[in-house]
């Protein structure tokens, strides 16, 4: 049987996403921050995102107050100790994550829970080691924006269980409505093993003078049939979250196609973060206050 009782750690982009998602499906949601403040905005971020499905007809009136119902906000780890699920959605940071995973081995009571990783690019297998009970982690990298993106990539470690990968895939695809590809616990898994050289790139293809950035997304989209251009990509997903995925993928392959190239540090450096900051590699209009 599917879980019904899911976890989310962090509030964020991603983990109000997922968070959405999983109350839109019908099940009964968690989410932890890492205090008040930050739970108060990830209710705000989760409930944003109801509304917008609501307006979108995605849900009716009736699921949408159903699921404002089903939602937990707060920021104490005892509060997953019934969890049946736990997908972890806190920044790529190696050491922060390590933390988390064995904190939640040690708070999600149910010795069957599973513990899930959004992570891009970081060791499933280390994340695995450090809960102490690797059969039950695994990786599923959603993509951002979760509610829209079809795609979440499964990942197992050399010691994650038969049972654990079928209940998560369960979960992901016949619960939740993704497609899914399998992957290797390798950096950047498919996915980014394939676009992180690619945008890094186009940064430097930017930075050296060869084309503006108009012409290189440009480029890519009249020319090679893309939705929209690599610099494009970066500013939709975040400078600073591609670099963090960027320097992981470095650190764990040495690849020097992985290196964030000095502009991208500098455009980061200055706030420039792409569209959540309203200018990137490309300007937006930023959204009004309410």
């Amino acid at each position: 049987m599917s879980a019904r009782r899911i976890g989310v750690v962090g509030g964020g982009t991603m983990g109000a996403g997922i968070a959405a998602e999983c109350l839109r499906a019908g099940l009964d949601v968690r989410v932890l921050g890492s205090g008040a403040a930050s739970a108060d905005r990830a209710r705000g971020r989760v409930l944003g995102l109801l509304d917008r499905a609501h307006a979108k007809g995605r849900i009716d009136d009736a699921g949408r107050a159903d699921a404002e119902r089903r939602a937990v906000f707060g920021g104490d780890p005892d509060a997953f100790a019934d969890r049946e699920f736990v997908v972890e959605a806190v920044p790529e940071e190696r050491e922060t994550k390590l933390r988390l995973f064995a904190l939640l081995a040690k708070t999600v009571e149910d010795s069957a829970a599973i513990l899930a990783s959004t992570t891009s690019s970081l060791s499933i297998t280390d994340l695995g080691d450090a809960s102490g009970r690797p059969g039950d982690v695994i990786g599923l990298h959603f993509f951002n924006p979760v509610p829209t993106m079809p795609l979440v990539e499964v990942i197992r470690s050399p010691y994650t269980t038969d049972r654990t990968a079928e209940r998560a895939e369960a979960l992901v695809t016949g619960v939740l409505g993704k497609q899914i590809v399998r992957a290797e616990d390798r950096s950047g898994f498919v996915v980014n093993a394939l676009l992180i050289p690619y945008l890094m790139a186009a940064v430097r293809m930017y930075e050296s003078g060869v084309a503006t950035a108009e012409d290189i997304d440009r480029g890519m989209t009249l020319g090679c049939g893309h939705p929209m251009g690599p610099l494009t990509v970066l500013d939709l997903i975040g400078l600073d979250v591609i670099a963090a995925v960027a320097r992981s993928m470095e650190n764990g392959t040495g690849d020097p196609r992985h290196a964030v190239p000095p502009l991208l540090d500098r455009l980061i450096e200055e706030g420039r973060l792409g569209r959540k900051t309203g200018r990137g590699f490309h300007r937006y209009d930023r959204p009004r206050a309410a």
